[in-house]
């Protein structure tokens, strides 16, 4: 069996499975946003339980439009609040205690190896990274988690991606995945699971698995799974809030598909608008001259995407007539980075900072695009009006390339500037 297999095994009551099969799941960790959260939370209400499964296992994350951009979200937070106060949720982050939600949960170790996780947004998938099954669901499915503990799943088939030899100069995650999504397409891999190894990926912290986790969704993937090693239990143990189970795939396991990538071949990558799959070398890039840099989100907004950008943008000012934004994804990232001198270095570079917030990746505050800019952002998707105006064009890319590409003023290899 595979990882994911294993896991939905487990979870189902150790039966035996094979892709296709329909199972009920015990589910873990079940999480919702400000976006998310009032919808399940209305569906939960007018189907008349009175308790939720587990107050302990309720995740609510106020992380889209907070700081509350405006009346509408305001008082979506103000119904998410009661509610967790009414039903004693534990899990509740909002303000000062919040963070981007998938960077907070594995900071918190509140999501763990093997387990299975259902949250009310796509991007759940990263936490695949810590060995885990995560995947993203619709609101109203989570409602039923949130009564029950339980889900339906349909069993994925799992395709395997092997990533061989060294990475190159300034190469990270971010290159990894969006090289893969280029590769196979947005619909690649299309309710199957990414399976992800190799010399390359041993060798990447968890910050950088985090990243290729969280994009398998924009290959279509159901999950992405990194399997734990000694670095993911090295960063699990400290945190860990409970118990946890580690999964590894069988030497006989069967896959989908099975796929090697080697990666001296692989350069920083750009995603051009409007697919994430829609990528180029950066040697193949050309000139694109940009308005706005943004540097965060849960895709690239961890302490390891700011040392790179700042050790780039160190003693360099910002290109005049680009906005250049820097959001660290929690609490703890932001102090971080201002114990390690890295606020300060992009204070001087001309850099804006701002709090912890999902805001301008999904174009909803902090960094919105007007109709015929162009933006070059470390999140995760570049469809039309993702991040504002359907005239805009965004283009991806992780830390190394957005930090060059906003001394610059246009999209640049980060050896353009570190002369």
């Amino acid at each position: 069996m595979t990882i994911a297999e294993k896991i939905l095994a487990a979870h189902a009551g150790n039966i035996e499975i094979t892709p296709g099969d329909i199972i009920k799941v015990d589910v873990d960790i079940a999480l919702a946003n400000d976006i998310t959260a009032p919808i399940s939370i209305k569906a939960f209400e007018a189907s008349g339980f009175e308790k939720v499964y587990d107050k302990d296992r309720v995740v609510f994350v106020m992380d889209h439009f907070t700081p509350n951009k405006d009346i509408a979200s305001a008082n979506q937070c103000k119904r998410i609040r009661e509610f967790a106060k009414e039903y004693g949720i534990g899990h509740f982050y909002e303000g000062g205690d919040a963070g981007v939600e998938h960077a907070l949960l594995p900071e918190k170790g509140i999501v763990l190896p093997g387990d299975f996780i259902m949250g009310a947004d796509s991007h759940t998938c990263t936490y695949g990274a810590l060995g885990a099954f995560a995947t993203g669901v619709g609101s109203t499915d989570l409602a039923g988690v949130i009564m029950t503990g339980q889900a339906w799943v349909k069993v994925p088939s799992t395709m395997k991606f092997i990533f061989n030899g060294k990475l190159g100069p300034w190469v990270g995650g971010k290159d990894l995945i969006l090289y893969l999504i280029g590769d196979i397409g947005v619909d690649g891999a299309l309710y199957n699971v990414l399976e992800i190894e190799g010399e390359a990926v041993e060798g990447l912290d968890l910050s950088n698995r985090l990243t290729i986790s969280n994009m398998a969704i924009e290959a279509g993937a159901k999950a992405g799974i990194i399997a734990a090693d000694e670095k993911t239990e090295a960063y699990v143990k400290p945190r860990a809030q409970r118990n946890y189970n580690v999964y590894k795939s069988d030497d006989d396991a069967e896959y989908l598909s099975i796929k090697e990538y080697d990666c001296s071949n692989i350069e920083p990558q750009v995603a051009f608008p409007h697919l994430p799959s829609n990528t180029k070398g950066i040697s193949e890039v050309g000139e694109v001259m940009l308005d706005q840099v943004v540097i965060g989100s849960c895709t690239n907004g961890r302490i390891e995407d700011f040392r790179i950008a700042a050790r780039i943008m160190n003693g360099k000012k910002v290109a005049k007539g680009v906005r250049c934004l820097i959001l660290p994804a929690t609490p703890q990232v932001f102090m971080d980075a201002e114990n390690e001198g890295l606020i300060k270095i992009f204070l001087e570079s001309g850099a804006i900072i701002g709090p912890p917030t999902c805001g301008p990746c999904l174009g909803g505050h902090m960094g919105i695009l007007a109709n015929g800019e162009k933006g070059l952002a470390t999140t995760n998707r570049n469809f039309v009006g993702r991040m504002g105006d359907p005239g805009s064009e965004v283009y991806l890319s992780g830390p190394a390339v957005a930090a060059a590409s906003a001394i610059t003023g246009k999209i640049s290899s980060p050896g353009e500037v570190m002369i």
